[in-house]
């Protein structure tokens, strides 16, 4: 078996977005995909509706923590082959540089983790990121990596956004 994908998923928290991709990538994938988060500001602390959520998935929770993207842009970080924004200001903001030239793409969600509202009203908010997330990530599962090259990898990547949304 070829070595799995590693995939970065970051967002400004990295409390429950970039969380849920980093939980599905992993899960979905079973073993073709290694799911990482980071955040430009990290919380400190993942979202509770999150952990359970990727308790759910059976993702092992231990592995789950809110911490900076800087932690994937040092040289004994493993080497990411993809890179997701999953918000729009962690989209525009200045990022480390990734090396390996890992690629890129901007799938944006709303925050679950700010809706006011009810208790179930915030749950929805999370569930809907996560079918959301969940959609894009089999369509890149279904891609035949070994026979794209990175600037038609970028273009699927994109692709993928448009038709989920």
């Amino acid at each position: 078996m070829i070595r799995p994908y590693n995939i970065l998923f970051l967002c400004t928290g990295n409390s429950a977005r970039s969380i849920l991709g980093e939980t599905l990538a992993t899960t979905l994938s079973h073993g073709r995909f290694i799911g990482y988060s980071a955040g430009s500001k990290p919380k400190k602390f993942v979202h509770p509706i999150a952990l359970k959520l990727a308790r759910e998935m059976g993702y092992p929770l231990e592995l789950l923590r809110s911490k900076t993207w800087d932690e994937f842009g040092r040289h004994d970080a493993p080497h990411m082959d993809f890179i997701i924004t999953v918000c729009d200001s962690a989209a525009g903001e200045e990022c480390p540089y990734w090396l390996g030239h890992p690629t890129t793409a901007h799938w944006g969600f709303s925050d679950p983790a700010v809706v006011i509202g009810s208790e179930q009203e915030i749950w929805d908010a999370f569930r809907k990121v996560e079918m959301d997330l969940r959609n894009r990530i089999e369509l890149l599962l279904d891609l035949p990596m070994d026979k794209l090259d990175h600037l038609q990898i970028k273009d699927e990547l994109h692709s993928i956004h448009q038709q989920c949304n």
